[in-house]
């Protein structure tokens, strides 16, 4: 999501103010690149560096934000003719990627004598490393969860949010009234789309890459896309707009009242409670859970070292980022969820029901897919197979030949 002007202006005031407020004489000033963007991402950004200034008077963080498509050629431009920032974000989609061009620098040694190390399980590592060595400190994560419209549940006499993809189908029929638009779930069958034909593929047992290798079973696929694809061709229990929503589309459709229920992460809980109140209008639950598994992704994000000019202040800058103030008050301004279990016993986190849902979800969810190719074929693969079943250009089993067909040809 991109700046408005007014939005723009707010937040270069946050970042100037955070700026004032580091020493005018740091010894050392460090550059850090990311991708935030919106309002409330940068609003979160600012607090960080105050909050940094405060522990660290002696390092001075210069933040620089690239739109998040230009940010892998931005990065690949600066390690091959110079210009490498002194830290960057990092997601763990790219974390094969970045290695390959050797834009980070290995953080390993660090790492493993690291105090703050304890609070960060394995598997937040994961996301972060690669052929063994770590390359970047986790700091948050988008953790999916299910939101739902509370008082149209209880309008409806719903006891609770659907926990199987049977009772979800059942409670969407019941939330369902087009004579109101009222539509049980904001599908996004548009940009983004191809994200939950995955997870719902998964989720009626079909693996997608096993050893390098394509791994979809077919049967098991042709199942999961005729069931997901059926919510909207068959008991329309999404608007019919849902062939072309995307991101904005399905936001919009549950702020304004039009859906009952989204899947998404907790990036959006921020945004969603502007317009609703937590806990009267809506709440959160876990993803359902499919016939064969439980799906629902937790994706690690963090920052790495991308030169050693200035390495014992990049340090203190992407390992700040795991202490739980830094991490709160990143959750407080965005939504994105405390990679560290110490931030996760906090009481602005244990106090408040909202959370509960992200909370379970740690403990079952699946880092993103990762192979070589995945975005490639997710993007231009997954997601317009998927919006032709929905707009009846193709039936699920020749959707499902199509996916196979290009992730063969993606894992080449």
């Amino acid at each position: 999501m991109q700046l408005s002007k007014r939005e723009f202006l707010a937040a270069s005031a946050a970042l100037a103010l955070a700026a004032g407020l580091r020493n005018a004489n740091a010894a050392t000033s460090i550059s850090y690149w990311h991708h935030f963007a919106s309002q409330s991402e940068m609003a979160g950004l600012a607090k960080i560096i105050q909050l940094f200034a405060s522990a660290h008077p002696d390092v001075s963080v210069t933040q620089e934000n690239i739109p998040n498509s230009e940010y892998m050629a931005k990065v690949s431009s600066a390690v091959v003719a110079g210009g490498r920032p002194d830290t960057g974000m990092v997601i763990a989609e790219r974390i094969a990627d970045l290695t390959a061009m050797d834009a980070l620098v290995d953080i390993s040694e660090r790492v493993n004598t690291w105090d703050g190390k304890a609070n960060l399980p394995d598997n937040r590592w994961a996301g972060m490393s690669h052929d063994g060595a770590i390359y970047a400190v986790p700091a948050y994560a988008f953790v999916d969860w299910m939101y739902y419209r509370k008082d149209y549940f209880e309008e409806a006499g719903i006891a609770g949010p659907p926990k199987t993809f049977e009772e979800f189908l059942t409670v969407s029929r019941k939330l369902t009234d087009p004579s109101k638009n009222r539509y049980a779930f904001g599908m996004r069958g548009g940009a983004g789309a191809f994200k939950y034909v995955i997870d719902v593929m998964e989720a009626f047992g079909s693996p997608i890459v096993k050893n390098g290798q394509a791994a979809i079973d077919k049967p098991a696929a042709v199942e999961a896309i005729t069931f997901y694809a059926d919510l909207f061709r068959k008991e329309k229990v999404a608007p019919p707009s849902a062939p072309n929503d995307s991101y904005r589309q399905i936001m919009e459709g549950f702020r304004t009242g039009q859906t009952a229920m989204i899947w998404h992460h907790t990036g959006s809980l921020i945004e969603i409670s502007t317009a609703l109140k937590p806990g009267v209008q809506f709440s959160t639950a876990p993803m359902p859970s499919g016939p064969k598994a439980h799906i629902a992704r937790v994706a690690y994000a963090g920052n790495g070292i991308f030169k050693e000019d200035n390495i014992e202040a990049a340090w203190k800058w992407i390992s700040f980022w795991g202490q739980t103030d830094a991490a709160i008050a990143l959750l407080e301004a965005t939504g994105y969820f405390p990679a560290s279990t110490a931030a996760l016993k906090d009481e602005r986190i244990t106090g408040n029901p909202i959370y509960g849902a992200a909370t379970q979800t740690l403990d079952f969810g699946r880092l993103p897919n990762g192979f070589v190719g995945a975005a490639g074929w997710s993007e231009n693969v997954v997601n317009p197979t998927f919006q032709a079943v929905l707009t009846g250009q193709l039936e699920p089993g020749e959707a499902v030949d199509r996916m196979i067909e290009g992730l063969e040809a993606a894992l080449r």
